[in-house]
């Protein structure tokens, strides 16, 4: 890892971010989040209870700036 690199995850915040957040911050839809899942190619959710999940907001982001990379 670069300093540059390390010095950004140190800093970075990390939340939980509940799926209107992650469907916010994505434009993907519940449906659509859950299959790149499935397929490994989104960030796992976390169990939060019986009926919640919830994503850490590090690794949204990160997924984020991974597929703006890969546009460039």
């Amino acid at each position: 890892m670069s300093s540059q690199t390390t010095a950004t995850a140190a800093t970075a915040e990390h939340r939980i971010l509940r799926r209107a957040e992650v469907e916010a911050k994505t434009g993907f839809k519940r449906a659509h989040i859950y299959s790149l899942m499935k397929e490994g190619k989104f960030p796992k959710a976390l169990r939060l209870g019986v009926r919640a999940v919830g994503w850490d907001s590090v690794e949204i982001d990160q997924w984020i700036s991974d597929r703006l990379k890969e546009r460039a």
